[in-house]
């Protein structure tokens, strides 16, 4: 709409993180239950639509392996915000999300008339992102384990895998939930939010979402940003993290041996 201002909030990675983790889970999801539920006439429909049940297990397995490699991009990206360019960690718990969850509550019952003042993330988005943190360090381990139970039961019982299964499909089975009830709700019903589709929210979403952020940004407080102190972090974490990526790709294709 003409007039309105508009606040940068996502820059294009972030999106495109963001919608290739969504590809993935969907991708992993779709071939995940397909094999957990095969009994079910959709699963069965599901595996022949994809070619049979070898090829389902295939495309898990790739689309597993892209969430690896997206999640070790998003932990070094997150690292050279932090580290090189002293960028805020703003998903970070804090005492005060306490004090919002109880300001909601009491706001919902009518207990009070003022809602919570949020930042840049409230606690039901960071309650989301460290879910999804736990959730596919616990996915991606024991999907390792399943994938290569040979090697796992040298060195643990075979009850092992049966455990990792257990546990494998159950996390699985939980994250659908709640990408289908809490993140649809929050991001989509409750107030559809555009913002991860344009990169940009309106003065007025800001006002309602995120009201403390827009008090700083209104202010326009530009960071201190000290080039050469930047360049000499560059110089040392470029390097290492190209080493730690060449490492853990070797490792990887080692572990896998696709």
């Amino acid at each position: 709409m003409e007039g309105r201002r508009y606040y940068q909030r996502f820059t294009i990675p972030l999106l495109m993180e963001h919608w290739l983790l969504a590809l993935c889970f969907t991708m992993l999801a779709l071939t995940g239950l397909s094999q957990m539920f095969s009994t079910y006439s959709w699963a069965k429909a599901v595996v022949a639509l994809m070619g049979g049940i070898e090829q389902v297990r295939f495309i898990h397995r790739l689309f597993g392996l892209i969430m690896i490699l997206e999640s070790i991009y998003h932990l070094l990206a997150w690292a050279y915000r932090t580290v090189v360019l002293h960028v805020p960690f703003t998903m970070l718990p804090r005492p005060q999300d306490v004090k919002d969850l109880i300001g909601v509550i009491k706001y919902n019952l009518g207990l009070s008339e003022e809602r919570p003042r949020f930042d840049r993330y409230s606690y039901e988005q960071k309650v989301e992102y460290w879910a999804m943190v736990w959730g596919t360090i616990v996915m991606v381990g024991t999907g390792l384990m399943l994938w290569r139970a040979d090697l796992v039961t040298r060195v643990l019982p075979g009850e092992a895998i049966a455990v990792a299964r257990v546990i494998h499909g159950g996390e699985a089975l939980l994250a659908v939930l709640a990408i289908l009830t809490w993140h649809v709700y929050h991001a989509h019903i409750r107030h559809f939010n555009k913002s991860i589709f344009t990169g940009k929210m309106s003065e007025e979403e800001m006002e309602e979402e995120h009201p403390l952020e827009l008090e700083r940004l209104r202010r326009g407080a530009i960071p201190n940003v000290d080039r050469a102190s930047i360049r000499r972090k560059q110089a040392i974490f470029i390097p290492l993290a190209s080493l730690i990526v060449v490492l853990l790709l070797v490792g990887l294709g080692h572990l896998i041996q696709f």
